[in-house]
Formats: C-alpha cells, structure tokens, sequence
C-alpha cells in the first residue's frame, strides 16, 4: 500500500493505493536549494548576464528606459527584481528616464494597493509606472505582422524606448511551451486583437502546442517576434519553487537567457509519461486551483498520460467559480462537445473569442477522456460543463473503476500537474 497526498486548496486530500498504482509522477523541484538567497541569485545573474553585455553598459547614454513587469496575477517577486535591476540601470547611467510597464495582457489594471503589495511602497511612490490596457486603442502601436498573420500591436510606451528591457518569471506553459522571456511583451503588453489571434484555434490545436514544448510551437513563434520587432533587448526571468521563492536566476539575452532557464526546469520538471486508465491530477491547490478556469492546467497533465477513452480525475476545489461567465457559456450552452469544438476550429484566427482557447483546450481533453471534477462546486455546474461531479478522491476513485473498460484499471498519480512536464514515451 501507498499513501500519497494531494494539495487541494487551503488543505489536501489522502489516499492508500494498492497494487493498482502504476507510478506516480511528480517534479524534483522541490528538492533543490539554492546556495544563494532570491536577491543574491538575481544579483549574481545581472553580474554575469547570458549572451549579452550588462544592463549596466546597454543603459549607457539611453533617455528612454522602459521595464516590463509582470501585473498582480503572476508570483514574480518583483520587490527582489525591480531594485536590482533599477540599480543596474542607474549605475551605468544615473539620469535614465525610466518606466515600469505593467504587463497586464488582457487581465484588469493593477490597483495601487496590488503595486504596493508586488513592488513595495517606495517603488511605487517613487518611480514611473504605467498600467498597460488592452483596449487603450491610442496607447497601442502596430508593429507588423505577425507569422501566424495576426496584426501585431503593442504599448507605445515599451516602442517609443531606447531601451527596453523586462523582468518575469519561467514555469511549464500548457500551451507556450514555457512561461516568461517572450511573454512579457506577447501578451503581455499587446492589444486585445493581437492576443487573440495569436491564441487562434488552430494553434491551439497544434501538436507543438504543448507544455515543456518551444520548438515547432507556432504560438511561442508569434511570441519571439513579437519581442524581437518591440526590441525586447534583456530579461531578468527567476524560476521559483512551491513558495514561490526563486532558487534559480538568468539575465541576459532574449532567447539564450530564456533557455538557459528553461533547460534549468526541464532537468527537474520533465518526467516520462506513464500511461494508465485512471489519472489523478491539481493544480498544486491554493491560489492556483481557486477556479475551473486555471484547472484546465493540471488537467493537461493527465490528459498526456491518459490512455485514449480512460478517466481524468481532477482535484481543485474551486472556491472563486468556474473561472468567469463567459467561459462558461462557451462550454455549457451547446450539449453536444464536437459541436462546440468544430465550431472554435472553424473559426480564423482574428475571429478568436476571448476564453475559447481554455473552453477549446477542455474539451480536446474531454474528447480523449472522461474528466471527474472534485471541487466544492454545485453538481450542477460541473455537469454542464461535460464532467462528472465529486466531492471525495475516494468517492471519484470508485467513480472511475465504475467506468473503466477494463476490469483491473491502473492508476497514475499526479500530485502537482502543473509543475511537471510529462513527455510522451
């Protein structure tokens, strides 16, 4: 007998497995501790930047300094990065202009409040900020086109720089690839319209399309053009553990500095797929499991280790909701799942609908496997949603062998599904 534990909100649920376990798939993030603090780390990697000179030297007779950072969706502690990196900036030249660019994407602005809890008062009272707003028509610049063929337009503030430069922070991405570099610029500070397309159907669709996956990713290629054509000259991207503390740091180039750190994660994240007929997964509990929405994440996870026509149970209690109405209605108001799916994949890419792209992602995952839902959530939103609802692991287990084609179904367990990146055999 095994006994496994499983973060689900504030708390966790158990269970005892027996020989029906197949394995359990889980990241070594965990185990590895840094020699140097978060602030040291970040210090160190502006000192030794990758394939780049020093902030300190690119800042050097700019006017025009602009930093993107991340908004209050995101753990980034900035209140670590963003002195650092002012430091840096005005020891090479004390007289810059410089703003932080919040990247909200398509997120709502930042509250002060939200600037002061991520940055810190004195940041906040003393430096240029700037929340970016999809939908500010006169703030946006077009800068081209994109590969995919989407308009591409972003802040005036981050065009108008002599020197552009972000800040992030790099995890698995169910559809990017990775988390941060690129991202800080698509989407995060582009227009409404140039993030739906690049989050078209077909893209997401793509096989490519995946978590731990950059090569061949259509949607990470719009994303470093994006950042190319913007000037997107130096990151600071940390990679942080279950507390959301960095143990790992790089700085530098755009896309060299940006691998350095995905390869950091790969060598502890990517796990081989275990293929079984019941997957258990989350979303690692609180704050990420607080909607269906995010969960679609954790569900990835099982979904690439699933065998076809097997149960997904997924684990998220859920307490904000589904995630917003509208992704709601994309799933619940049409029965019939290969309606809605052929519906999103008829659709072109400036025709993308805002929240198709998680509503798209479910139901491929719907269509591979039966999701059981445990959540605090009424039965009947879950089941409007094409799963079956629970309450209990033990009462979605017995759901699951209940529906399994097979008589002695195995068992793979996925205690943190979005920190592990499950590669196919």
């Amino acid at each position: 007998m095994k006994k496994l534990v499983f973060p689900y909100g504030h708390e966790h649920m158990e269970y005892e497995f027996g020989d029906d376990l197949a394995g359990v798939l889980t990241s070594s993030i965990e185990e590895y501790v840094p020699v140097l603090t978060g602030r040291e780390l970040v210090r160190q990697a502006l000192q030794n930047p990758v394939g780049s000179k020093r902030l300190s030297e690119l800042a050097k007779g700019k006017k025009k300094i602009v930093i993107i950072a991340s908004d209050h969706t995101r753990p980034v502690p900035s209140m670590i990065i963003i002195p650092e990196m002012l430091n840096e900036i005005r020891s090479g030249n004390p007289d810059a202009n410089i703003t932080i660019l919040i990247a909200t994407g398509c997120h709502r602005g930042t509250t002060k409040q939200e600037l002061i809890d991520k940055f810190g008062e004195e940041i906040v009272e003393r430096e240029n900020i700037y929340i970016h707003d999809c939908d500010e028509r006169e703030m946006l610049v077009n800068i081209g086109v994109l590969p995919s063929g989407g308009q591409c337009e972003v802040n005036r503030i981050a065009v108008e720089a002599d020197l552009l430069v972000s800040e992030g922070f790099i995890e698995p991405h169910f559809f990017a690839g990775f988390s941060g570099g690129r991202k800080s610029v698509l989407p995060g500070i582009a227009g409404r319209t140039t993030v739906l397309a690049n989050h078209c159907s077909e893209f997401i669709a793509h096989p490519k399309a995946r978590t731990g996956s950059l090569d061949g990713n259509p949607i990470h290629k719009d994303m470093i053009w994006a950042a190319k054509q913007a000037k997107l000259t130096f990151i600071v991207n940390v990679v942080l553990n279950s507390k959301k503390e960095p143990i790992f740091a790089v700085a530098g180039d755009l896309e060299q500095a940006h691998k350095k750190g995905t390869d950091f994660i790969s060598s502890l994240c990517a796990v081989k797929a275990i293929p079984a007929d019941i997957v258990i997964s989350t979303n690692g509990g609180y704050p990420l499991d607080q909607n269906i929405y995010q969960a679609v994440k954790g569900m990835t996870a099982a979904e690439a280790t699933v065998k076809q026509g097997g149960v997904v149970i997924m684990l998220a209690s859920s307490s904000d909701g589904t995630g917003g109405d509208r992704f709601y209605h994309l799933l619940a108001d049409e029965p019939d799942i290969k309606k809605t799916m052929q519906a999103f994949l008829m659709r072109n890419r400036n025709e993308t609908e805002p929240d198709q792209w998680e509503a798209q992602i479910l139901l491929r995952i719907l269509m591979r496997a039966t999701v059981i839902y445990v959540s605090d959530m009424p039965d009947d939103i879950i089941k409007n949603m094409h799963m079956i609802p629970a309450h209990t692991l033990g009462e979605a287990l017995d759901a699951a062998k209940a529906l399994s084609k097979t008589k002695h179904p195995t068992i793979t367990a996925i205690p943190d599904g979005i920190s592990v990146i499950v590669e196919s055999n």
